[in-house]
Parts: structure tokens; C-alpha cells; sequence
């Protein structure tokens, strides 16, 4: 038995919004020297907690003890101040300020009444020594400059150059690159050797079964559980997380694919810098099936999704949609053939997040009836089609009159699958349509994607996650440096197979399966 007290303790925290029951007398306990996982779904109440402890919100009921010191926190300043630190799912840098800045801001040391850039260089020179961070590579850089694994980073040493003894990192994977995740993985357990307390806030099973010591499950604003983690596996933590089995395994299909519906050939397609990132590109959808596109993100995928749906012209090559050409035809008249679109960035390309849900169902439906009559919206309708999709899709709150910008990643992404599907289209391409989203609402989304395959649509998957490529797609098509290299069965590819062909891994290589259908041409589809 430990004589030393935890180094957090949170007892009874109860919160509200108004009727919503954020927290609901949680119980919490954080050791000192190790990682404490806070699991749940989108919604469950994870970052409340956690933003109680960190000062950004007031509990209406229950204690915080830090060091076995009762503590009341006002601030975020109150809780820095007891060695806690936080770093947001969403970064809070000044982007044209460069590292140094943004490391030290508020915290400058001075000589003189003068800041002293030379002391703090020093400091966290030392801090990434310790840790083995590259920050002070870059110290000198504009924040704007860095890609998204360095900014975090750069919170993580904000946080240590301000004392931070007690680390909470707020979904902290939801917008790395798989290679970035293993490099914060290896991150967190420097820290935790260290002699950090880290607590790691996430929906996702394998990252915290990687790395946590325990894992505190919540659902619905109450605690389910803690577990060790060595101690638990998937299947128990999906049930505690969602209070039901969970389906993981990939699913057996009972339709046979149809006819071509929609083909792009040795399509081109410029990215915003007018470099070329899809090349000569040849994409088949049939009806029933799924095509799975597998690669790491920044590799075409999201100028292929956009040319394909409209939003992005192409270069060369041609687009049909049963057999008409389309290539030169804009999103508007895509949809009206029945082109969905599920957009990779629900917050920048699927919502606008100031408006409420009302508002937001009617995007792409503006000329349509029954939206739209005779030039005019019809916003009762409009209103009838939102709460149709917050019923249907099991979207919390289920209250149209909010914002977009309140409702968790989950349900914003529940949302906007229901708004695509009222569509009712033909063809739908969904560009990683589960991302940040916890294991219920994944389980949910992927089995509305196979019901619109089942239906008779055919549909793309766009996605870096090689487990759910296998479990959805009937083919894949790997991408890599904005060419299709190798179209594969998701029966007969291995997961490390799939992630050698997304890291560039070519016929040739004799880790990959040289049997393996070619990708196809419309016309050999056709043939």
C-alpha cells in the first residue's frame, strides 16, 4: 500500500448546463508516476471533467484534491498554479507568433524590466533535452509553419516550461498521422518515466490499452468503471463505454455487386498550391459496393473526394455518372443527380458551426423540394427534415434550435450522415467519416454505410484507418503520392500488408502479395 496520497483526487464532481447533466457525482483518482485513461463516447463527459479540474469550469458539487490538498480552482492561472496543465484538442497557439513566443507568453522571464529570450531558450532547451523533444529546432519558427504533430509539442513543453507536474491531454490523436500517433505514444511514456502524471482523455480502445495503467470509463456523465488496463480488452471496454456487445468483426454481405454507376478516367487534379496531387487517377464505384481508398492523409485523398463530388475541378481526364459526362459539372448539379458527399472536416467543410441544426439541414438542400417552392424556403419543412435526422440518427442534444458548434465531434458527425443520406442519393463518397468519433457512433455510421450499399448504392470510403477500410470495403484501392499503386481483397490482405502498401511498398517488394488484383480502368470494369 502507497503511504503517499494521489496526485489528483476528484470526489462527487457533479456539473451542469442548464437541464444537461454534464457530470454526475464522478469519482476519480490519478496516481502519481502514471497514466490514467478518461474513455468514453463523444459526449460522455470526459473533457467537462477534465476542464473542471483544470479551472475552466466550477463544479456544483465535489471536492478536488491535488497532492491530497484540498484545492479550489477559478482559473486555469489556479490550476497552473498547482502544477496541473492541459493541452486542448484543439491547440491554443498564436500561429504567426513563433515557438519561442508562444512557449513563454504570459510567463516571460526579464532582466531589467526587459525579456530575457536568452534564459527562456535555455529552459526549454533543457525541457526537450530531458524529454527528448525536437521543439527547440524550431524555436525560431512561425507556429504556422508546423505541421500538426510538432504544435502538440509545443503545448505539451508550453505546459512543462509553466510546471506542469500533472499533464491532461484532451483527445490528443484525433488530427495526428498514424506515425505521428506512435511518436506521442512514445512521448507519453518518456513523460510517465519521468515521473509525470498524465491523464489521456479518448474514445479509442488500442491507443488507451497501449498506454494507460488504468482506465476510468464514463458514460452518459457518470463513472461505469475503472480497470487496469493490463487487466481488460476491447470487447469489455466497448460495453462499458456504450452499455451493450459491440459488433467489431467485419460484416458478411448478402448482395452481389451490380453494374458501374459512377468512373473517373486518368483524372488529374491540382491542390490549392496549383502542384499537381492526383495523378492520372482511374476510379469505378459499382452499385452494392463499397470501395475502400486506404492511405495516409496528405497523399490525394481529399483533392480525389472533392473532384469526384464537384467541389474541385480536374486538371485532365473524365468524370461520368452512368454514363454521361459530368467532368465539367459543378457540386449543385451533382447532388441533384445524387452525388452525397460526407466531407472529411465536419467543422470547416460540414457545418457551419454558428448556425443551429435547422439551418444546417438545409445545406445542400436549398432548391430542393420540399425545402424549396417557387423560390421560396419553406423552413417548416426544413425544420421537419432536422428533427427527422436528430431522431433517426440519435443526435444529442435532440434539440434543433442549437447550435452546431455545441454538440460533440460524434454527433456532429451523426448529424451530417443523416443530412447526406436525406439526400437519398445514388453514389455516396464519405472521406473518413468516423474520424474523432467515439465506438458507438462508429458502430452506427458504418452500419448505415452498409445499408446504402445494401440498398443498391455504390459507395467510396475514404480512410487512414486500416481497420476500418477492412471491415467496410469490398475492394481497396491504396493511395500513395496521388496514384492509385495497388488494388487488394480486404479478405486476403493482412493489416501490416495494407500499412506497407500506405507507406509506398510496390509490386515488386516482396512483403506485398503479387497475386493481387491490379487496380482497375472503367473501361476493364466494363470489359
Amino acid at each position: 500500500m502507497k503511504n503517499e496520497p494521489a496526485k489528483v483526487r476528484l470526489e462527487g464532481i457533479t456539473k451542469t448546463f442548464g437541464d444537461v447533466v454534464a457530470n454526475d457525482n464522478v469519482d476519480f483518482t490519478l496516481e502519481e508516476g502514471t497514466i490514467h485513461a478518461l474513455l468514453g463516447e463523444n459526449g460522455s463527459g470526459k473533457t467537462t471533467l477534465m476542464s473542471v479540474l483544470y479551472g475552466l469550469y466550477d463544479q456544483d458539487e465535489g471536492s478536488i484534491y491535488v497532492d491530497g490538498d484540498h484545492r479550489t480552482f477559478t482559473s486555469p492561472q489556479d490550476a497552473m498554479n498547482a502544477g496541473v496543465g492541459m493541452i486542448h484538442q484543439h491547440f491554443q497557439l498564436i500561429e504567426p507568433m513563433t515557438v519561442l513566443q508562444n512557449v513563454i507568453l504570459g510567463h516571460e522571464p526579464t532582466v531589467n524590466g526587459l525579456v530575457d529570450e536568452d534564459a527562456a531558450r535555455d529552459d526549454i532547451e533543457e525541457i526537450c533535452s530531458r524529454y527528448g523533444f525536437n521543439v527547440d529546432q524550431h524555436l525560431e519558427t512561425p507556429v504556422e509553419e508546423l505541421d500538426l504533430g510538432t504544435r502538440q509539442r509545443v503545448e505539451i513543453v508550453k505546459s512543462l516550461y509553466r510546471g506542469a507536474e500533472i499533464l491532461i491531454l484532451d483527445e490528443p490523436t484525433a488530427v495526428l498521422t498514424p506515425q505521428e500517433v506512435d511518436g506521442l505514444m512514445t512521448l507519453m511514456e518518456d513523460l510517465r518515466k519521468a515521473g509525470r502524471s498524465l491523464i489521456f482523455i479518448s474514445h479509442k480502445l488500442d491507443e488507451v490499452l497501449q498506454i494507460a495503467d488504468q482506465i476510468t470509463v464514463l458514460r452518459d456523465g457518470a463513472a461505469v468503471g475503472t480497470v487496469d488496463a493490463a487487466d481488460t480488452h476491447e470487447q469489455e471496454l466497448a460495453r462499458m463505454m456504450v452499455g451493450r456487445e459491440v459488433l467489431f468483426d467485419r460484416l458478411s454481405r448478402e448482395t452481389s455487386v451490380g453494374d458501374p454507376v459512377f468512373a473517373a478516367e486518368e483524372i488529374s487534379v491540382l491542390g490549392d498550391r496549383g502542384l499537381e496531387q492526383v495523378s492520372e487517377v482511374d476510379v469505378t464505384v459499382r452499385e452494392s459496393e463499397i470501395l475502400g481508398i486506404a492511405g495516409v492523409q496528405g497523399n490525394g485523398q481529399t483533392e480525389l473526394a472533392e473532384a469526384l463530388t464537384g467541389l474541385r475541378p480536374v486538371e485532365s481526364g473524365k468524370i461520368s455518372f452512368r454514363d454521361a459526362d459530368i467532368t465539367e459539372t459543378g457540386r449543385r448539379r451533382r447532388i441533384e443527380l445524387g452525388i452525397g458527399y460526407i466531407p472529411g472536416d465536419r467543422q470547416i467543410e460540414g457545418l457551419v458551426q454558428n448556425y443551429d441544426l435547422v439551418k444546417n439541414a438545409l445545406l445542400g438542400n436549398q432548391t430542393i423540394e420540399p425545402y424549396a417552392k417557387n423560390g421560396w424556403l419553406d423552413w417548416g419543412a426544413v425544420s421537419e427534415h432536422a428533427d427527422e435526422i436528430i431522431e433517426e440518427f440519435d443526435v444529442q442534444p435532440p434539440n434543433a434550435s442549437v447550435r452546431a458548434t455545441s454538440l460533440s465531434g460524434g454527433n456532429q458527425q451523426k448529424f451530417i450522415v443523416g443530412r447526406e443520406i436525406g439526400h437519398e442519393p445514388t453514389v455516396m463518397v464519405a472521406a473518413h467519416p468516423t474520424r474523432g468519433v467515439d465506438i458507438g457512433s462508429i458502430e452506427f455510421i458504418h452500419n448505415r454505410l452498409i445499408e446504402l450499399r445494401d440498398d443498391g448504392l455504390g459507395v467510396v470510403v475514404i480512410s487512414s484507418k486500416l481497420d476500418e477500410i477492412q471491415k467496410l470495403a469490398d475492394r481497396i484501392a491504396v493511395m500513395y503520392e496521388g496514384e492509385f499503386i495497388r488494388t487488394v481483397d480486404p479478405d486476403e490482405v493482412t493489416e501490416e500488408e495494407l500499412g506497407l502498401l500506405m507507406a509506398g511498398k510496390r509490386l515488386e517488394d516482396e512483403s506485398v502479395d503479387a497475386d493481387a488484383e491490379p487496380v482497375e480502368t472503367d473501361s476493364e470494369a466494363q470489359s
